[in-house]
């Protein structure tokens, strides 16, 4: 652990209006936590913590914390914040085998949940609690979506991964992978063997293109791909990876770790839209960033792009002409969609413009008895936006359900 965890948590001066509290997208009760644990009752933190957010543990070591409840501390103000993230880590770690899962008083509506994402594992956890016999439905051979498949090993341990998949069947949450709907399997299969309400949340797994010459060529690839596996891909000496968030980042990071000697990161604007920590990551590690480049064209050789400065204020000054900047290998990482196949094997279920699941703000998609969050209404978010807005719809799923006895 990189910080005393009894040191840090010394220094909160539990105020009376909480701003912690307040930066955190899910309101997790931050004084509450660190008293508990200063008191001695660590596994009652820990329930505390996956009562409020059951994806506590993972929140801990992904969510952007200078933006949200450590860069609310009021002690930031004149020095440095304290640092909730790593108690909350400590607590919720020690204790997600310690905390006590019960499923309730037996139910008799079916639930499927499409997708083991932060949207998935949430609503799955929330309506097992109340007693539905919940399924999930997962493409791949392991649970966890973009937290296993989007995520590198050094930011989020796999291993917590596996531990949540053992809490979900100890809660009676039956898993069935590398089975997608849409295939042989269908939305309608699943209402037709007994599945009162289906939970859609598959994420956004279609990468966005660059839509330029020399994208289909075969030392270009995309980085939601790369991220699944880097293991089968062969970089070369020189990466450059366009886009700068935080799947950049990840991506660029991994690479190095992977050997790649030189990676560069093209960022179109003056600035990187990825948080400052993963920036700061990114250039210990090496990371070569070159702002203001708009690719225009791929070669065999590498990019052709186009150069603009900017003035202080980001204000474009000057543009230089298309030049190549050699590269062994590119990677495209500029966002992501979602994929149609159970859209078009599923009458009556709207998109957006962006192919997004169409919803209102209870996850109620245009068919009655699917409901949908996550990603794959949103579009690319963080894991507490997620685990937020699931809250909200496995509440309405529980009301539909209800409705029905």
């Amino acid at each position: 652990m990189a910080v005393h965890v009894v040191n840090e948590a010394r220094r909160c001066l539990h105020c009376k209006v909480p701003q912690c509290r307040t930066g955190c997208p899910i309101n997790t009760p931050i004084p509450d936590m660190i008293q508990l644990f200063l008191d001695g009752q660590t596994r009652d933190a820990g329930q505390m913590l996956f009562e409020n957010n059951p994806l506590s543990v993972i929140c801990s070591l992904v969510c952007d914390h200078e933006k949200q409840c450590e860069g609310h501390c009021v002690l930031g103000r004149k020095a440095s914040p304290v640092h909730i993230s790593s108690i909350e880590n400590y607590i919720s770690d020690s204790c997600l085998e310690r905390i006590r899962l019960e499923h309730g008083e037996p139910k008799p509506h079916r639930v499927a949940i499409i997708g083991s994402g932060p949207a998935g594992i949430t609503i799955a956890v929330l309506l097992a609690q109340k007693g539905y016999p919940v399924t999930i439905f997962e493409s791949r051979e392991k649970i966890g979506g973009v937290l296993r498949y989007g995520i590198p090993d050094f930011r989020l341990p796999k291993s917590i991964l596996d531990r949540y998949q053992n809490q979900l069947q100890t809660l009676g949450i039956k898993i069935r992978p590398n089975t997608s709907i849409g295939g042989a399997l269908t939305v309608d299969d699943l209402q037709r063997d007994g599945y009162d309400a289906i939970f859609v949340g598959t994420g956004v797994w279609r990468p966005n293109k660059l839509g330029i010459k020399g994208e289909s060529l075969g030392h270009v690839h995309y980085a939601i791909d790369y991220l699944v596996n880097p293991d089968v891909y062969r970089l070369g000496d020189h990466l450059v990876v366009i886009g700068a968030g935080n799947a950049a980042m990840d991506v660029a990071r991994t690479a190095l770790r992977k050997g790649v000697p030189h990676v560069t990161v093209f960022c179109r604007s003056p600035k990187a839209a990825a948080s400052p920590r993963e920036l700061d990551y990114a250039k210990a590690d090496g990371v070569e960033f070159i702002y203001g480049m708009t690719p225009v064209e791929i070669t065999d050789a590498g990019v052709i792009a186009q150069r603009t400065y900017f003035d202080p204020e980001g204000n474009p000054l000057r543009q230089d002409p298309p030049a190549l900047y050699p590269a062994t290998s590119v990677v495209v990482s500029i966002s992501q969609g979602p994929k149609d196949k159970i859209v078009n094997t599923t009458h009556d279920l709207k998109t957006t413009a962006k192919g997004l699941l169409e919803t209102d703000e209870h996850g109620n998609t245009t068919r009655a008895g699917i409901f949908a969050s996550g990603d794959v209404v949103a579009g690319a978010r963080t894991v507490v936006e997620a685990v937020k807005y699931s809250k909200i719809v496995a509440q309405e799923m529980d009301r539909y359900l209800s409705s029905l006895d």
